[in-house]
């Protein structure tokens, strides 16, 4: 055999690069390496481990092992923060730390109960909206601008008027008006995939509307919903204290919003300023923390800035 017969073809791989290489790593999908990318960030570590502190505390004060019977636990009123009482004590003698803790519990119970209600209905309207088109889409964009030019407190003050006063009625509300958002950016972002040649294979192979859309085109914008989930429980929370604030929200539990209403008077009347200051130090910081974390996921998950 000549020498010239082991000189490989013009634009043919040698024969060793086609069998398996030892010592080389396989290439990392998109998904795990956005994952990587958002487990390598520190700032969204962070907040992200800020916020699993709070659930922590909110399942603890459901299972009543802290803060238990922060109603009873009566003391001398207007007590400033001290060893006893780090944050010192109300108008009626209650621990403010106590209140702050169960506050978390509802804060969270509405972040979350509200988000789960919202995001479906946005994820399926924007699914339908954007894959079927004509009259589905005609009357889905329709529904969602009427819905989104009524003021949104004004629309959930209504909605949580004619439900009743309490916590279940307030997660309601928030839940169906907060949709919007989700069913406009998943509809934007399905008119696209709908046209890649992903969905054309699927639709040549004979796969229904259904199974396209929940099989192929649902995974695609999972990163765009939980980026609106994100978004949404921010909203939910913010909504949940002013609606406690005004007096239509949570009541009879120490709600964050209804200790600002409470510390009002004592700010004024007393210059008690540690209620207050308890309660929106403990919403700032969570908001915080999920807005951080939001835009880390933003960055990591969303392609438009992968790049950046």
């Amino acid at each position: 055999m000549s020498a010239a017969s082991n000189i490989p073809l013009e634009g043919a791989e040698p024969l060793a690069a086609a069998g398996p290489r030892t010592g080389t790593t396989e290439p990392r999908s998109p998904r795990r390496s956005s994952w990587g990318k958002l487990l390598r960030d520190k700032s969204a570590m962070a907040a992200l481990a800020v916020i699993l502190v709070y659930v922590v505390v909110a399942l603890l004060a459901m299972s009543h092992l802290i803060a238990r019977h922060y109603q009873e636990a009566l003391g001398t009123a207007y007590v400033p923060p001290s060893r006893q009482f780090l944050l010192g004590t109300d108008l009626l003698g209650r621990s403010v730390l106590q209140r702050v803790v169960h506050g978390t519990r509802i804060a969270l119970a509405v972040g979350f109960v509200s988000t789960g209600i919202a995001i479906p209905i946005g994820v399926l309207f924007g699914l339908l909206s954007g894959f079927y088109r004509k009259r589905v889409d005609g009357f889905i964009v329709w529904f969602y601008t009427t819905v989104d030019s009524i003021p949104y407190i004004l629309l959930v003050l209504a909605l949580a008027l004619v439900m009743g006063k309490g916590l279940v009625a307030v997660c309601i509300a928030l839940g169906i008006t907060s949709w919007v958002g989700a069913c406009r950016v998943v509809r934007g972002e399905v008119i696209k995939q709908k046209e890649l040649e992903y969905v054309q294979a699927a639709r040549a192979m004979g796969a229904g509307g259904g199974r396209i859309l929940f099989r192929h085109i649902l995974p695609n914008v999972m990163h765009l919903v939980l980026i609106q989930a994100s978004l949404v429980f921010v909203d939910a929370v913010k909504s949940e204290v002013i609606l406690s604030y005004l007096g239509v929200g949570v009541q009879g539990e120490p709600s964050w919003g209804v200790m600002i209403d409470d510390a009002r008077i004592e700010l004024i009347g007393r210059g008690a300023w540690w209620q207050f200051v308890s309660a929106t130090t403990a919403m700032f910081v969570l908001l915080l923390a999920f807005n951080v974390f939001n835009d880390a996921l933003r960055d990591a998950l969303d392609p438009k800035f992968k790049t950046k």
